[in-house]
């Protein structure tokens, strides 16, 4: 049985939840999903819809969320649920949690993975290496495996014809020794943008601060996430939570729109695997290019007011 952390804001589960469920069916027809933590009952019935059982724990002790109490918990429900693989998103959440869980089990742990397959009594995952310049394979056998799946790096699963059972759990955890002191929340209208199925990105060389208003411009029109490139990032044009690359967030939406994006590989490991990539930049010889279905050559101040117009005029 596989056994999934999904990751959920207390309304609804968040897209990695759904690559994981995805990336499950093609190892294990059972699948159990976990909802710890505040508003999970909120969201066990639509959780229901994709999977066999649903385990709900809202236990106080998981408020506010620390990795410590969170470790013990899914320890508990995989002991109890007898789990051969135990699957968390590739989250910062994920990735201080699943090392955790996994010295917990005494259990092998499987990082990132982009792509999962089941071997003899084990799992065997590609994961990227070497500034995801080289995929890199690896094997575990075990009883029970940890592993992270890198974010929208999977199709969302699709509702099974039959929801599955719902039960709510009682653990013995112990209380968190955190103390949160205050919260700082991104505000912002926009879609999240590794929930974006959609994606504007601008780099270096929209020049300025200021020019990423045409960047902001297209995205609003288009119901589009913002994104950025390292170098636009470190200039101090855009926040960190819009960095897309391999120190960055990783997208994958059904289009990515870049402008004044180079192409270095760093960044390629992040956006890679749209579906449609559409770049415009001044350089005909930019390495984007290469990996663009649509190329734009030309003056980006230019360019992002037309498309923005145009868009406009589809949408009226």
């Amino acid at each position: 049985m596989i056994l999934i952390l999904a990751e959920h804001d207390g309304k609804k589960l968040k897209k990695t939840s759904l690559e994981m469920i995805s990336a499950a069916r093609g190892l294990n027809p059972e699948i159990t999903v976990a909802l710890l933590g505040a508003g999970a009952g909120k969201v066990a019935e639509e959780a229901a819809k994709y999977v066999g059982q649903v385990l709900v724990v809202e236990d106080p002790k998981l408020e506010p969320y620390d990795a410590r109490v969170y470790s013990q918990a899914l320890q508990q429900i995989a002991e109890q649920a007898e789990a051969s693989l135990v699957l968390i998103a590739g989250t910062r959440a994920g990735r201080e949690l699943a090392p955790r869980l996994a010295v917990r089990l005494d259990a092998p742990y499987l990082e990132d993975a982009v792509k999962l397959e089941g071997i003899q009594d084990g799992l065997r995952i590609s994961h990227y290496a070497f500034l995801a310049r080289v995929t890199e394979t690896l094997e575990a056998t075990a009883s029970v495996i940890i592993a992270t799946v890198k974010p929208n790096t999977q199709p969302a699963a699709a509702p099974n014809a039959q929801d599955g059972d719902i039960f709510e759990v009682e653990l013995e955890l112990t209380a968190s020794s955190v103390r949160v002191l205050g919260r700082t929340q991104e505000k912002t209208a926009r879609v999240a943008l590794t929930e974006a199925s959609l994606v504007v990105t601008g780099g270096r060389g929209m020049g300025s601060m200021e020019n990423f208003k045409l960047i902001e411009d297209l995205a609003d029109v288009l119901g589009a996430g913002v994104g950025a490139t390292r170098a636009a990032v470190d200039a101090g044009w855009r926040p960190y939570a819009e960095q897309v690359g391999q120190t960055g967030k990783t997208v994958q939406p059904n289009a990515y729109i870049c402008a004044g994006v180079s192409g270095a590989v760093q960044h390629l490991s992040g956006m890679g695997k749209s579906k449609y990539i559409v770049a415009i930049n001044k350089d005909a010889e930019a390495p984007i290019f290469k990996v663009a279905d649509y190329g734009i050559v030309g003056d980006l101040n230019l360019i992002l007011p037309a498309l923005t117009a145009a868009a406009k005029r589809l949408k009226d």
